[in-house]
């Protein structure tokens, strides 16, 4: 067994526009995913940008909100997450403070808790479910 921490901050995300958000690697394999801890004080937002593969940012402590490229927020909490497509424009941001894992790779998908592994599920685009 092997303890390690993701609470620190490793770097201070700056592009894109972002104040108040950090980033902390935590895993990766062969360049096919990397998961990130990634945290935004209260009052910061991660910046617009485009995602470079498909996304997937899970909320594991606080609120905050997510916009698409429409720019239309939509609220996030711990529990909940969202998927982003490769291209897809996005931002996100907090006001009270908000700390995600953000998985990240060609092969991600996602089994919604309510459905088997292996079902086929798609939400319209800022449904917020």
């Amino acid at each position: 067994m092997q303890f390690f921490r993701f609470d620190r901050a490793e770097r201070v995300i700056d592009r894109f526009d972002s104040a108040g958000a950090t980033a902390t690697r935590v895993a990766g394999g062969d360049g096919r995913f990397q998961l990130t801890c990634l945290s935004i004080a209260p009052g910061g937002t991660i910046g617009e940008h485009s995602a470079p593969v498909r996304q997937l940012l899970l909320v594991v402590a606080g609120d905050g909100w997510v916009a698409g490229p429409d720019g239309r927020r939509v609220a996030i909490a711990a529990g909940t997450g969202v998927q982003w497509e490769p291209g897809e424009d996005h931002t996100s941001g907090s006001e009270t403070g908000m700390t995600m894992l953000a998985l990240e790779g060609p092969s991600v998908e996602t089994h919604p808790a309510d459905q088997p592994p292996g079902a086929q599920i798609r939400c319209a685009k800022g449904d917020g479910q």
